[in-house]
């Protein structure tokens, strides 16, 4: 296979083209990087902000709808275990309903909110925290080692950074899988690319739920 794009994620030129669509959203192409497993969309395909945010609006992130809490708690509730009372912390990527950061907040947890398109408060990326959410965000990281250090240095020593994002068992099953058809998804992780991240980044990575990964700071 011929090399083409820079991995976003490693940097790594040994990526090969693994797949292609074209659907009513255009023609898309997506690269493997075997050196930390992530399967990613080239810049030239990326939306541009505008058509990312017009994508995002359609998103029904409702505070109060029972289906999307019950959704949010699968890292809610791997991740409560980990903290003390009255912990703080920053929803990265909340979106326009930032339902997880309402739902801590109700169990007495201190949470800021940061989205580069619905709260750009870029103050609060200036601060650290005990806890660190990443929800549905990861996948449409253009940049993700970028903003993955930028979370590892806003995490305390012995924190914790939860990131819900969809993994494959095996990257076979990616042409039928639906998270691939979102024009906005443009980073796909599996569990090994979770652990070369881990290692990068020294930290602890666990899987406690399905699309569930935590990431433990050494104190």
């Amino acid at each position: 296979m011929t090399n083409l794009s820079r991995c976003p994620l490693c940097g790594s030129r040994k990526a090969t083209r693994f797949f292609e669509t074209r659907d009513k959203h255009g023609h898309r192409e997506f690269e493997h990087c075997p050196e930390c497993d992530m399967v990613f969309v080239p810049r030239r395909h990326h939306l541009d902000s505008a058509a990312q945010r017009e994508r995002y609006l359609t998103h029904e992130n409702d505070t109060d709808d029972e289906g999307y809490r019950n959704f949010l708690s699968r890292l809610l509730d791997a991740l409560r275990p980990h903290l003390l009372p009255g912990a703080s912390g920053l929803d990265y990527g909340a979106g326009t309903g930032p339902a997880l950061a309402v739902m801590m907040r109700e169990e007495g947890f201190g949470v800021q909110l940061y989205d580069p398109f619905f709260h750009p408060d870029e103050s609060v990326l200036e601060q650290t925290y005990d806890f660190i959410t990443c929800t549905e965000t990861a996948e449409h990281f253009a940049d993700p080692m970028q903003d993955l250090q930028a979370l590892h240095r806003m995490l305390r020593p012995a924190g914790w950074l939860g990131v819900m994002t969809g993994m494959l068992d095996s990257w076979e099953g990616f042409p039928g899988w639906y998270y691939q058809r979102d024009p906005t998804h443009i980073c796909f992780y599996s569990k090994t690319t979770m652990e070369w991240i881990a290692d990068q980044l020294s930290l602890e990575v666990h899987f406690p739920r399905e699309n569930v990964a935590l990431f433990h700071k050494p104190a």
